[in-house]
């Protein structure tokens, strides 16, 4: 109640009553406690009436600038926090923030809400909350050692595990854990996991940690773990501008830099790092006739034989001159 009168400048007993969740009664009696105990809160008589407090009584943050107050609020993710059971405590950390900074600055959550959203999900697709994720959460909030049961395969495995963090990618929530038995750092995804079990025992957890950069050193080596085959191909200048979202920036980026000059016709011939032959094809089908497979031979042939497939379904036309579909619309 003081926090909500302190982040406004009046409030009714029935506002208060439906922001704290208790009857207008119980408002009244707290007001009262709260007076008793030497908290200056006055009430104002009348239809117009309400609670206020008076004599300057509040807890200021001092020095904050309005760019950091409003950079404070883009801390928060609301559906992150949902989704591993933090919402209130995250409400309830905003609302003592909020009124515990100047009136000029009250508005900064508002403005900030205004100007930016994190959307985490990837497109085209309804990303499920794990069940476990808050039990997760919380061990990594209490730096609890948990034993989780995870599937691997067709197998289930039971391993005793020190969260260390959560990262939520494209929608996808996993967990850094550093195993006791093995000594070493590993990443799971929770929504793989069928138990976790939160022990007494609480983990000592290591300073020099750092969360962001483990995370982004695993995610490199497993981009690089999947490349395990190469095509070479011939590229237009269209074909070499849109590479990167046909194979991803990094490896469109890393082939493009040791490649050769043009040839006489404008190409590029790029040795590109792929997953198989099966995925190149998916990707590199989507750049049409300004992508040709030189090597291997197996995906030159399949290539050439839906480019055929495609003649076939759409007639063969000279590539510069009308189309079927304008000469028989």
């Amino acid at each position: 109640m003081v926090l909500l009168l302190q982040s406004r400048a009046s409030m009714t007993a029935a506002e208060l009553a439906r922001e704290l969740e208790v009857s207008e009664r119980t408002v009244t009696r707290d007001a009262q406690a709260l007076s008793e105990a030497g908290v200056p809160v006055y009430a104002d008589r009348g239809r117009a009436g309400g609670y206020r407090l008076v004599g300057g009584y509040r807890t200021r943050l001092t020095g904050l600038a309005r760019s950091e107050a409003e950079a404070l609020f883009l801390s928060g993710v609301p559906g992150a926090l949902r989704e591993m059971g933090l919402e209130d405590t995250a409400s309830a950390a905003r609302l003592k923030v909020s009124a515990a900074l100047l009136p000029s600055l009250r508005d900064a959550s508002r403005t900030a809400a205004q100007r930016f959203h994190l959307d985490a999900p990837a497109w085209f697709s309804e990303p499920e909350t794990p069940e476990l994720l808050p039990a997760v959460a919380e061990a990594v909030w209490d730096d609890r050692l948990v034993v989780a049961r995870y599937r691997r395969g067709e197998e289930e495995v039971r391993r005793a595990l020190e969260p260390y963090g959560l990262v939520l990618k494209a929608g996808v929530w996993y967990v850094c854990a550093r195993v006791p038995d093995a000594g070493s750092f590993r990443v799971y995804r929770i929504d793989r996991f069928s138990s976790v079990d939160a022990a007494d025992e609480r983990f000592r957890r290591e300073d020099d940690f750092d969360l962001r950069a483990f995370w982004d050193e695993r995610a490199e080596q497993f981009a690089r773990s999947i490349l395990r085959s190469e095509v070479v191909v011939r590229l237009s200048p269209d074909g070499v501008r849109r590479l990167p979202y046909a194979v991803g920036l990094p490896s469109a980026k890393e082939a493009l830099e040791e490649c050769g000059a043009p040839d006489e016709e404008g190409r590029l011939t790029v040795t590109l790092p792929v997953e198989s032959e099966e995925v190149a094809r998916t990707q590199l089908m989507g750049l049409g006739p300004d992508v040709e497979v030189l090597s291997p031979a197996t995906l030159r042939d399949r290539f050439a034989k839906d480019a055929a497939r495609l003649a076939a379904l759409y007639g063969r036309v000279d590539p510069d001159g009308p189309s079927p579909a304008a000469e028989h619309p």
